[in-house]
């Protein structure tokens, strides 16, 4: 998301980004922009998945509120792009055939024939450089994207586009109607929570869960390609994110802590803790601290029935993770038990923790690096690397980092016959959440 932010920064005359999130992602979104120094971002918060369209209608009309001739530049998080120049020279053609009025869609120029991705078909007839677009043609098998190869009027469909606000609302209101009213309706009545904006829930979910090319793009007689040659590549897989790696001799991608042995071919990610591979082949293996997933790189595309899977089997690490961000930090959930729960707290300079109690759980902090300010009762004191206290079940507490340049780490441990995040009662917050 930062690159995808910063490949941006020498285009001349851009706003602050505006960023399309689930409401479970907005405090990482948000820290992930103060690493970069996007002051303003406007966070847009989806309450439920509707897919593409929607959450680039919302955002369509959010900006409509202020400017209906601003062109909007739609980019995902998740791309790769090489060459920057390149990409800033197709985006000028794009943004002088939005401002004639046209939808205006990125077209890759193809490197082989993929069955990963999406088709466009340009008129090879049209002389400007933003094609008129033929038709979209959804992954393809391996022997109809050969033959999209050898034709030469097809283009990778990239999944990013530009078009002026206003065109863009116009033409959805005919193609799309009903996705048009609802994120209308979601925008005119969200509300701000800290530095986010929550779109109304039942007026988002009211909406049709349809993509942007299929509710929009894929029915409009008014769309145009740009042709993009920068080094693309969409890392929605495991196995795409092995294509852009940097290879070692054995032609593995490795990351983290790993140990290779008579093994060749293959992605390895440790993020959690060190992994050993003997005598095998072309894998995709990927530690983290919520699960591990090892498959051949070849089915990596079809993690979506991994996915279903765990659904099927009310696995919680499908929707839980270990690591939670918070408008003051994270916190780590490195061991649990029966009775008992251990969490590394990580609190950023000058924040603070709500002043709450507990009803059924006890905790004891630890500080391993900066210095605490913390609340227990009535009293007030400050903790420092190496001290500990104690918060009894049902007193009231809080915790504050008192530095502003250097952040505040601490082992708590909580000990009780319930340890949900639920069981909080807060009293006072600088985040609204009383």
């Amino acid at each position: 998301m930062q690159e995808t932010i910063l490949r941006l920064k020498s285009l001349e005359n851009i706003e602050e980004p505006i960023i399309v999130c689930n409401e479970q992602h907005r405090f990482v979104v948000a820290e992930q922009c103060q690493q970069i120094d996007i002051a303003n971002p406007v966070i847009l918060l989806e309450p439920v998945s509707r897919n593409t369209a929607p959450a680039i209608a919302a955002a369509a009309f959010y900006v409509a509120e202020s400017s209906e001739k601003s062109v909007l530049l739609v980019l995902s998080a998740d791309h790769i792009i090489q060459d920057v120049e390149k990409f800033h020279k197709s985006i000028g053609i794009a943004i002088n055939s939005a401002e004639l009025g046209k939808l205006v869609t990125f077209g890759v120029l193809p490197t082989g024939p993929r069955t990963g991705y999406g088709y466009i078909r340009y008129s090879m007839a049209d002389p400007c450089d933003a094609k008129a677009v033929d038709s979209f043609v959804e992954k393809p098998s391996l022997e109809r994207a050969k033959s999209f190869i050898n034709q030469q009027n097809y283009l990778w469909n990239s999944g990013m586009f530009a078009f002026e606000v206003d065109s863009f609302i116009q033409e959805l209101s005919l193609h799309s109607p009903a996705i048009m009213t609802s994120a209308k309706s979601s925008v005119q009545k969200s509300i701000t929570d800290l530095d986010f904006i929550r779109l109304d829930k039942a007026a988002f979910s009211s909406s049709p869960n349809k993509s942007i090319d299929y509710a929009l793009m894929e029915r409009s007689s008014n769309v145009v390609v740009v042709l993009l040659d920068a080094g693309w590549s969409d890392i929605g897989t495991w196995s795409a994110l092995y294509d852009i790696g940097s290879k070692d001799n054995e032609n593995n991608v490795v990351q983290g802590n790993v140990v290779t042995i008579d093994t060749d071919g293959s992605y390895i990610n440790a993020s959690s803790q060190l992994v050993v591979t003997l005598g095998v082949s072309d894998l995709v293996i990927v530690d983290t601290p919520d699960a591990t997933l090892v498959s051949t790189k070849d089915r990596s595309q079809d993690i979506k029935l991994a996915l279903n899977e765990l659904r099927k089997h009310e696995k919680v690490e499908r929707y839980i993770h270990r690591k939670t961000f918070r408008p003051w930090g994270w916190y780590d959930v490195i061991a649990n038990g029966k009775g008992f729960q251990v969490k590394q707290i990580h609190i950023n300079p000058g924040k603070k923790l709500s002043l709450q109690s507990h009803k059924y759980r006890a905790e004891h902090w630890i500080i391993v690096h900066g210095s605490a300010m913390v609340t227990c009762g009535s009293e007030k004191f400050i903790l420092k690397v190496n001290e500990s206290t104690y918060i009894p079940i049902g007193e009231r507490h809080s915790l504050e980092n008192i530095d502003e340049c250097i952040d505040l780490e601490l082992i708590e441990v909580q000990s009780g016959s319930y340890l949900g995040e639920d069981d909080i009662m807060r009293y006072e917050d600088a985040y609204g959440r009383v």
